[in-house]
């Protein structure tokens, strides 16, 4: 008798384990999901302010038009991309290397430099350049959780069978992370 209340005694305490590890993996994987909307949001800006960027260029530089075109096709493939963040930070890198080839035009036209229009939407790329940063951080930090959690005992054991897994964190190379800095001269 004191053996099937010990036994289910262990089984109920295993239940409220299971429970409270499999509440917690929600936790954490509506964390990195709240993450990664909250990059697709700033994502989306930035390719909502590319079309201006180039509208308010060409008007001063119609003859790069080898450049519009590969930042038109490059915009188009990232938000071709999904929600995969491999995929999507591959097409972002692709994108960031002619927009900041398209900031840098600025220095070559000094009417373009001057024009309210593109200081306006250079500080608007910037800032949301800024928030995809810190979008980026927190999807990253709650990717890092999530798969601690998929991997570690006893987490482990309650994620396998219940669809839990790691997660992809969303990276831009290196090299093409930064906009270039663009001297506009005295904007007092």
């Amino acid at each position: 008798m004191v053996a099937a209340y010990v036994g289910l005694g262990a089984l109920a305490l295993i239940a409220v384990l299971v429970i409270i590890l499999f509440n917690q993996l929600v936790g954490k994987r509506n964390m990195v999901d709240n993450g990664w909307a909250d990059i697709d949001v700033q994502l989306k800006r930035r390719a909502d302010l590319i079309p201006q960027l180039v509208t308010s260029v060409q008007g001063y530089a119609a003859h790069e038009r080898q450049l519009f075109e590969d930042v038109i096709m490059k915009r188009n493939a990232a938000l071709q991309a999904g929600d995969d963040p491999s995929e999507r930070g591959s097409k972002e890198s692709a994108l960031a290397n002619p927009v900041s080839r398209l900031m840098a035009l600025a220095e070559d036209y000094p009417d373009l430099k001057a024009s309210d229009n593109f200081k306006e939407l250079q500080d608007e790329l910037s800032e949301t350049e800024n928030k995809i940063e810190m979008a980026r951080r927190f999807y990253n930090g709650a990717v890092r959780e999530m798969n601690v959690a998929v991997e570690s005992f006893p987490g482990n054991l309650v994620a396998g069978p219940f669809g839990f897994k790691r997660r992809h964190f969303f990276e831009i190379a290196m090299t093409d992370r930064a906009m270039p800095e663009i001297n506009l001269g005295d904007q007092a």
